[in-house]
């Protein structure tokens, strides 16, 4: 691999100088951070790894060049008249990449080896609309128990659901939806995903991998739509400070950057007009308080002080740019048949805003005489750490002393799993377009990071997963959302645009609202 060898202030002194690509068939792309794994049940779920994981394996739906879903390996399904039965069809051509056929019973594995307790999948709770899937997980029936099926020799699935779920379907575009190879789990154990061993069966294969620095992957000929992918294969280079990827992307290094600094947005689109890409997209980022006891911010009045006194302001249009929008709810706009509830409180003016939260900080025993001592944690990078820098500035008039604290993402988040942490950074990237997708961040059991809980949350949350008329699930969703942040379990900060650059040579790349880009619809232009 070339590494980057030009300064930061030299590389951006130059003109934009990309590569030939003509003779290359290998598409670089710079992502985030490493994956955790590339097993679908051991990621943390972050944006980097679906991307991925997108690229190297399919599930019974899939996700074409402008967001919507299509055919992956089912070819066709339906939903029964009651609405608790999704039968799909899968197609006879899919196989894994040593060329053995992918079938129902690969569904049926990956399925029950996310609701296994032993596994601990992050997205265990993705599962529980399914038959006996939340009592698997608690430990209280068998593995085998769950709600799915084989028919058909492995041509069909059947997963059946305790009731009606609104947004099932589209759920079954993230990982846990993806099949896992049972005969070479049978024949490997954990190991089975190791480099040396894994088979995927989407339209790349990894055939190397350095952690921390770069994962190659090669065009998997046993995809049933390899003729109409052009690209040989697909490199993916962890690149977690965002100003040294573009001083890679400049150098013509990397192809395509995922999500460049919002502070730079400006430059760069005076600079590389024809390789900036910003797209208003589903994703909020937000901090999130620990309300578990013994933590500072398990008092509700801490909580409140601290979003009332973050001028999104400042952060958005004076911090990132104007490349991001100012957020006072948890579900963006955008989000189809919504209309995002803001938090109590941040429609006042700032001066209005300090002022009630030196009060409620006040009538919780902390001022400028007596300061509460917090750790503020954010995955590395210079964005995070501005923001973080920023907030607490804007903390210090109430009496808060903010340490900070920073750390690679995979290790940011599996920390924020075990509740590691008083105050942390946090984000949410849609992978569907459905205001769940948000909200389920207050009730799930893993993504619910400060381990927030409210029965009547739940309960309304319950009922809109049940609800069928669109209006009538979109008022639940909304009340829910209103009870949510009246309890301030989080601070939103800002809704994201996607921020991407894109080899301007690149064929193939379109902008949508869920910033997914699957590889196989690109190709490098001649």
């Amino acid at each position: 691999m070339m590494m980057a060898t030009t300064s930061l202030a030299g590389a951006l002194s130059l003109a934009p100088s990309f590569i030939d690509t003509a003779a290359a068939a290998t598409l670089r792309i710079g992502i985030s951070s490493d994956p955790a794994s590339l097993d679908p049940g051991h990621i943390t779920g972050g944006v980097w790894e679906e991307d991925v994981l997108r690229d190297i394996y399919e599930g019974l739906i899939s996700i074409d060049a402008s967001g919507h879903i299509i055919p992956g390996v089912a070819k066709s399904w339906q939903l029964s008249d009651d609405g608790t039965t999704w039968t799909f069809e899968l197609r006879q051509d899919a196989k894994w990449s040593d060329g053995q056929p992918v079938t129902a019973e690969d569904f049926v594995r990956a399925l029950r080896y996310h609701a296994n307790p032993k596994t601990a999948s992050n997205y265990a709770h993705r599962l529980y609309p399914i038959v006996n899937a939340e009592a698997i997980t608690r430990g209280d029936k068998p593995v085998d128990s769950l709600g799915v099926e084989s028919r058909d020799n492995g041509n069909t699935l059947v997963i059946h659901l305790n009731e009606p779920t609104a947004y099932f379907l589209k759920t079954l575009v993230l990982p846990f939806g993806y099949p896992l190879p049972k005969h070479v789990m049978a024949q490997y154990g954990k190991s089975w995903s190791d480099i040396d061993h894994i088979v995927t069966n989407g339209p790349f294969r990894p055939v190397k991998w350095v952690s921390n620095t770069e994962l190659d992957t090669v065009k998997n000929p046993q995809f049933h739509d390899a003729d109409q992918i052009s690209l040989d294969g697909v490199d993916f280079y962890p690149l977690e400070d965002k100003n040294a990827a573009i001083t890679r992307f400049r150098a013509g290094e990397v192809d395509i950057v995922r999500d460049f600094p919002a502070a730079r947005y400006q430059w760069l689109k005076e600079h590389l007009p024809d390789a900036v890409h910003l797209t208003p997209s589903l994703g909020s980022y937000y901090y999130v308080f620990n309300t578990r006891k013994d933590t500072p911010t398990a008092d509700k009045r801490i909580r409140q002080a601290l979003s009332l006194a973050i001028n999104r302001d400042v952060i958005a249009n004076k911090l990132l740019d104007g490349a991001v929008k100012p957020s006072h709810a948890l579900v963006p706009g955008g989000v189809s048949h919504y209309t995002p509830q803001p938090q109590p409180g941040l429609e006042a003016s700032m001066d209005e805003r300090m002022k009630q939260a030196k009060q409620l900080m006040q009538a919780a025993g902390y001022g400028p005489d007596h300061p509460l001592k917090l750790t503020l944690r954010y995955n590395a990078g210079t964005e995070h750490q501005r923001i973080a820098v920023a907030v607490a500035a804007m903390w210090k008039p109430l009496g808060v002393d903010v340490s900070l604290r920073s750390s690679e993402a995979n290790v940011h988040y599996a920390d924020l799993m075990q509740g590691d942490f008083q105050v942390a950074r946090a984000a949410w990237i849609s992978s569907y377009d459905d205001a769940q997708n948000f909200l389920q961040l207050l009730s799930a059991e893993t993504n619910n990071y400060g381990a927030w809980h409210s029965d009547e949350y739940s309960r309304l949350m319950a009922r809109s997963d049940r609800e069928q008329d669109p209006d009538k699930r979109e008022a639940l969703l909304e009340q829910a959302e209103r009870t949510g942040l009246a309890d301030y379990p989080l601070a939103p900060i800002y809704i994201y645009a996607s921020r991407n650059l894109v080899n301007p040579d690149i064929e193939g790349w379109q902008d949508n609202a869920l910033d997914m880009h699957p590889s196989r619809y690109l190709s490098l232009g001649q």
